[in-house]
């Protein structure tokens, strides 16, 4: 455990993805989770929800009036912080209702709510535009719809949450991450007692699909083939992916804590959260060594008073591009020496969800945690099918354009 006299404690969490919203779902997975998507005269694999998860996604947005307008982004948030707040046990009677404003109860404290997107309302944002060119016209909801700090506003109002702050973050695919350290930093400052910290993202729009293949990295790979291919080298493999994850968190004590220790449910820490940044000249590219790596993995370790040999296993952020996968082992092994602990990924499954996609990958750390299992890759990589020992204690790596990276250490009471 952790010398740090406070801990953070995963208390809940949910999902949505291109596996559903179930957690069990890794370990059923026996065909690609692909679909095909046009983009002009493209056609481009993509990580879509299932559509199971659509109509969940569809009974929440008629849930509500106003929630009619949401963008897709806003929705998917909604979906994972009900089920994290559900798995909490917290509050979950104050969902708003069509004719009160949400009130939190006198014995809940108020929830604070921090969410990161790398691009935000991107469906309601092209589509108020293309209205715009079309007619010269644009809704009045236009700007409220598409700012970044609606995502987490609309989080914090469906979770019943009265008083508690609600933080946007973008800092592009580390945007869960920078969220998550935010989180933690109120927590153990005392500056909030309950906090829902994830990401979210649904950017399956032409345009945002036509940037990535702009950007000559996306995988041609069929559909079917399972097209993203983290660390099986070239051709580059990036498919882009939606969905979000969200956590419950709270601060508690090691007495605390052990207590807890004769329930079946797992407990998990969130030990460190560790950033790290690069001045590089190509906003789109990193260095070979990946210092932002690094630098983040470092400061994760330190925070949370942990050695590299102290780490079990690896949820890398390796997009399937050969760059970016080359530059995360570079760093990996800078830190932990020649023999890496085991390498494991869900981009395989879910696609690059761009600012959800650290927060899944946390999700999916918690999911091998709990059950020292997780699915293996069947195309030829250096992601681990196996472990030499159990794995108690795991690395998170996140990383995104502009020189920025981010991880966390997430262990297993």
């Amino acid at each position: 455990m952790s010398d740090l006299p406070d801990l953070i404690v995963i208390r809940g969490r949910g999902r949505v993805s291109a596996l559903g919203t179930d957690a069990a779902a890794y370990a059923t997975v026996s065909s690609a989770p692909f679909q095909t998507q046009a983009d002009g005269s493209h056609s481009l694999p993509v990580a879509r929800l299932p559509a199971t998860a659509e109509t969940a996604v569809a009974t929440l947005q008629r849930s509500h009036p106003a929630y009619r307008q949401l963008d897709r982004t806003v929705l998917l948030a909604l979906l994972a912080a009900r089920q994290a707040t559900a798995d909490a046990g917290w509050n979950p009677e104050a969902t708003p209702s069509t004719n009160q404003h949400p009130i939190t109860t006198n014995h809940q404290p108020a929830l604070t709510v921090s969410i990161g997107s790398s691009r935000g309302a991107t469906g309601r944002l092209e589509q108020f535009h293309a209205d715009f060119l079309a007619d010269g016209a644009v809704a009045a909801a236009a700007s409220p719809l598409t700012t970044l700090g609606n995502v987490a506003s609309w989080v914090a109002f469906d979770a019943g949450s009265h008083g508690g702050a609600a933080l946007s973050h973008s800092s592009t695919c580390s945007s869960a991450f920078q969220a998550l350290g935010n989180a933690v930093a109120w927590l153990r400052a005392g500056m909030a007692t309950r906090f829902l910290a994830g990401g979210t993202e649904a950017p399956l729009t032409d345009f945002t699909l036509a940037q990535m293949h702009a950007l000559g990295i996306y995988s041609t790979f069929p559909a079917a083939d399972w097209p993203c291919r983290p660390g099986a080298g070239r051709p580059s493999t990036f498919v882009l992916g939606e969905g979000a994850a969200v956590f419950a968190l709270e601060k508690a004590t090691a007495a605390s804590l052990a207590s807890e220790r004769h329930t079946n449910e797992p407990i998990f820490v969130l030990e460190g959260v560790g950033f790290g940044f690069e001045a590089i000249a190509s906003k789109t590219g990193l260095s070979s060594d990946g210092q932002h790596f690094q630098q983040a993995i470092r400061q994760a370790l330190h925070q949370a008073n942990r050695r590299p040999a102290d780490v079990d296993a690896v949820v890398l952020h390796s997009p399937g591009t050969p760059a970016g996968d080359a530059s995360e082992r570079v760093a990996l092994r800078a830190v932990f020496g020649d023999e890496l602990p085991p390498l494991l990924s869900n981009k395989w499954l879910l696609g690059h969800t761009l600012g959800a996609s650290a927060a899944l990958s946390l999700d999916f750390a918690l999911h091998v945690l709990a059950t020292k299992q997780w699915p293996t890759a069947p195309f030829a990589t250096d992601l681990a099918q196996a472990a030499p020992r159990p794995i108690r204690r795991i690395l998170i790596n996140a990383a995104g354009f502009g020189g920025n990276a981010a991880s966390v250490l997430v262990t297993q009471l």
